[in-house]
């Protein structure tokens, strides 16, 4: 009796484990919310946004943070504020991408798509594939990225 009530409990912890992980369609979703708040306030109110760590913009393992589309200098970064303000364009990932560069590209070529590349995982403390949805505001470019599973 005990196994077939722990097993129920077990695989709906699972799913409740899962359904809590960002998907692709919560970063696509942040990264446009940051991109209206833009236009709206402007990209200064943006930046002091992601600088507070906005509940709006940083959400457990999804956040957005912001660079310089020209330069590359990170802009704002909300878990990583050692970051701001330097140019990381081509530091490579741990298998030797150099997907921030790829991202600059990308958003002056077309505006918005998806990176991949591997990543540190803050949570597990294993380098792990990674997905960031990117889109180009103006002169920046809003970052919103996801670990595959």
């Amino acid at each position: 009796m005990k196994r077939i009530l722990t097993a129920p409990l077990f695989f709906m912890a699972m799913a409740a484990a899962q359904a809590s992980e960002p998907t692709e369609k919560d970063a696509v979703a942040m990264v446009e919310k940051g991109a209206a708040f833009i236009k709206q306030h402007g990209k200064d109110k943006f930046i002091e946004k992601i600088s507070a760590r906005d509940p709006d913009f940083v959400q457990g393992a999804l956040y957005v943070d912001i660079r310089d589309l020209q330069s590359g200098i990170v802009l704002a970064h909300p878990v990583n504020p050692t970051i701001v303000g330097k140019d990381l364009t081509d530091v490579p990932d741990a298998s030797g991408k150099k997907y921030r560069r790829e991202i600059i590209e990308l958003a002056a070529r077309k505006g918005k798509g998806w990176v991949d590349y591997m990543y540190k995982n803050p949570t597990t403390g294993k380098i792990e594939p990674k997905t960031t949805y990117i889109q180009r505001v103006g002169d920046a470019v809003l970052e919103a990225g996801i670990y595959k599973k």
